[in-house]
């Protein structure tokens, strides 16, 4: 009797300590830990976005002039409902929804009434101004609407739903994607989260610590278009790999003792 009952207590601090060492320290898993600091994290440090080869941008032209408008956009363009009929485009002002330009491998565009432009290294505000100087004296107050349609990033690792993303207000930071990807998992790494950008054949890339502030002033904070975020694992997901073979360890574990008591009563009688 007294010996099962010491198989019985030994089972219970087995099966305590594997739950134990499955709980990660709750500080690893907190974001943006520390005091901020006002003076310095207050500025929004962002950079718009350039566009780069091979994106595809929307570029449509307005006026006073509706015609005459028409005549420096793309050909309407049949757009596919969300139920597969297909519609004609059509919008006013005579400009036509779905100018899209692909930039090619040498950062250029054709456009109508206008020939080639390098938007490439431009941002949309630089672009508009260009197109602006182009067209203002051949139209009646010319004005843009610019899009960048291929706007995305991807988000790969230790994430719920890793993919890629696109972003329709091509604006987002590193918080937003993360939420965008469903999180990290529990065995993601807060303190070495990996960004890499690329722009016109350039790549640079950072490393990034969630659990600080100062991941507010980074660069990289506001992620570009094409930009990929690496999340590694950490050290507990290395060791254990599954929550299941701990919870499987620790249901054996108590099967066993069980048994040992039962067998141990058994041989009493």
């Amino acid at each position: 009797m007294r010996k099962s009952v010491v198989y019985l207590v030994l089972s219970f601090v087995l099966t305590g300590l594997i739950l134990c060492c499955s709980c990660g320290n709750v500080r690893e898993l907190q974001y943006m830990q520390g005091q901020f600091d006002t003076s310095k994290l207050s500025q929004v440090n962002y950079t718009e976005p350039v566009i780069q080869k091979n994106d595809l941008i929307s570029i449509t032209v307005y006026s006073d002039d509706p015609r005459a408008s028409a005549y420096f956009n793309l050909p309407a363009q049949p757009t596919v409902s969300t139920t597969g009929a297909i519609t004609p485009s059509s919008s006013g002002g005579g400009a036509t929804a779905g100018s899209n330009y692909l930039v090619d491998e040498t950062g250029n565009i054709q456009m109508p009434g206008l020939g080639t432009l390098q938007p490439a290294g431009l941002t949309k505000n630089q672009l508009y101004k260009l197109l602006e100087e182009k067209l203002k004296d051949k139209l009646q107050h010319p004005y843009f609407i610019i899009r960048l349609n291929s706007y995305t990033i991807t988000m790969i690792g230790e994430v719920t739903r890793p993919g890629q993303f696109t972003i329709p207000n091509e604006k987002v930071s590193l918080l937003e994607a993360i939420a965008l990807a469903g999180d990290l998992t529990v065995y993601g790494r807060r303190d070495n989260v990996l960004v890499i950008r690329e722009i016109n054949g350039q790549r640079s890339w950072a490393r990034l610590d969630l659990r600080s502030p100062e991941i507010l002033n980074s660069p990289f904070f506001y992620l570009q278009s094409n930009d990929v975020v690496y999340v590694d694992l950490n050290k507990s997901k290395a060791a254990a790999n599954d929550q299941v073979v701990i919870r499987n360890i620790s249901l054996a574990i108590s099967i066993i003792s069980v048994l040992a008591v039962i067998i141990s009563l058994s041989r009493t009688k």
